[in-house]
């Protein structure tokens, strides 16, 4: 089956142009893996959140649970989160690659779309009610996460042995910003390791969203605070919990093939 998404162009100059830019991503053959590729069947838990475009800065979120080879039924009412400045793009997860649209990288100001398995929860606080098996880490002047992508450190969280950052580069590191919107989080396994390809885009969460959802992201996916404290008494890393983010046209055409809810 060819993709039939229309894959966003940049500032066609003419209706031709827009004409021809469809006509091509109608034509597209499906990637090797694509049709094949499936939720892992030991996944239990889901977070999906569809966009209404590859542009789109806003998403409707929902969680989904299954017992065992059952149909995934869903967990209370779906909740709206922002998203990226410029949209989405495909990250690097448990999806294949080279689906057409645009593709992650690091600063784009893009939220990284596919299917993603989740890391542990960080914060300002002491502690914070979670999941009993999902690890929280609370982060002080010592706590950084490596964005550069030059490090052997990129997209890791990473403690320093001394009590407070000593020069630039540590301190552009910093997890602990005085940032409210970031007070809560947890982390979105995009481009993680012991995997992570340098510049394909790093520390991407889930987080609180800035001026009650009025302020779109630089990447990561937010929403309000009492959602994401929701989300993280719900997530049980023992149940395989995956995060599935896709442009709303994408979604349509891949529910059936990769066994989405």
């Amino acid at each position: 089956m060819p993709w039939s998404w229309t894959i966003p162009a940049r500032r066609p100059s003419t209706s031709a142009a827009r004409l021809l830019a469809a006509a091509i991503a109608c034509a597209l053959p499906a990637p090797v893996g694509a049709a094949t590729f499936q939720i892992p069947g030991d996944s239990r838990q889901l977070i999906v959140g569809v966009a209404d475009a590859w542009d789109s800065t806003h998403v409707s979120l929902s969680r989904w649970q299954r017992n065992g080879s059952g149909p995934w039924n869903q967990v209370g009412p779906a909740w709206k989160g922002r998203l990226g400045k410029d949209g989405l793009g495909w990250g690097i997860g448990l999806h294949p690659q080279g689906l057409p649209g645009p593709t992650k990288t690091e600063k784009d100001a893009r939220a990284p779309c596919g299917v993603f398995e989740l890391g542990d929860a960080y914060g300002y606080a002491a502690s914070t009610p979670t999941h009993p098996n999902l690890p929280y880490h609370p982060v002080g002047p010592r706590d950084m996460w490596v964005e550069d992508a030059t490090s052997q450190y990129y997209n890791q969280h990473l403690r320093l042995a001394h009590a407070a950052p000593q020069n630039d580069w540590e301190r552009k590191q910093q997890m602990r910003l005085g940032d409210p919107a970031h007070s809560l989080k947890l982390f979105i396994k995009h481009n993680a390791p012991p995997n992570a390809q340098p510049g394909m885009g790093s520390a991407i969460f889930f987080h609180i969203w800035r001026d009650g959802g009025r302020r779109f992201t630089a990447g990561c996916t937010t929403m309000p605070e009492n959602s994401l404290r929701q989300l993280l008494t719900w997530v049980d890393p023992t149940r395989h919990p995956l995060f599935v983010l896709l442009p709303k046209p994408a979604y349509e055409q891949l529910r059936h093939p990769w066994a989405l809810p």
